[in-house]
């Protein structure tokens, strides 16, 4: 596949806050249909086929990944995003629905993920 035809993957993990970071900013930036997306369920069989397929491609495997480009492979969804803006043209802090979820239901997430690693740590040193 030549990078004319080539179209970008990104592999998008149910009920994870990060891919649901990377789905609304292409769905926000009209971006969506120039996209292959490849979602799967936690612990299923199509899970470990797309682990098994992303594996020689990264040094750890984890989600949201995407393929932005033939054999340019990433994990990280801010990474994702900044690739998709420039492409588009669009500033993320301007979009609505992503910075809504972004500053709001997201950064709750990640206050409560922090809290409850700090509360295991606590509790596992007592």
């Amino acid at each position: 596949m030549t990078s004319a035809t080539f179209k970008p993957i990104v592999y998008l993990k149910e009920n994870c806050p990060f891919c649901l970071k990377v789905r609304l900013f292409l769905l926000e930036s009209g971006l969506a249909s120039d996209v292959e997306t490849r979602d799967f369920v936690p612990d299923s069989e199509q899970e470990a086929k797309i682990r098994a397929e992303l594996q020689p491609h990264l040094d750890k495997v984890s989600f949201p990944s995407a393929q932005l480009e033939p054999g340019r492979y990433v994990t990280e969804s801010d990474d994702i995003v900044a690739f998709f803006a420039a492409k588009a043209g669009r500033d993320p802090a301007g979009m609505t629905v992503y910075r809504n979820y972004v500053d709001g239901v997201f950064a709750m997430s990640m206050k409560l993920w922090k809290e409850n690693q700090e509360l295991k740590k606590a509790a596992s040193a007592a």
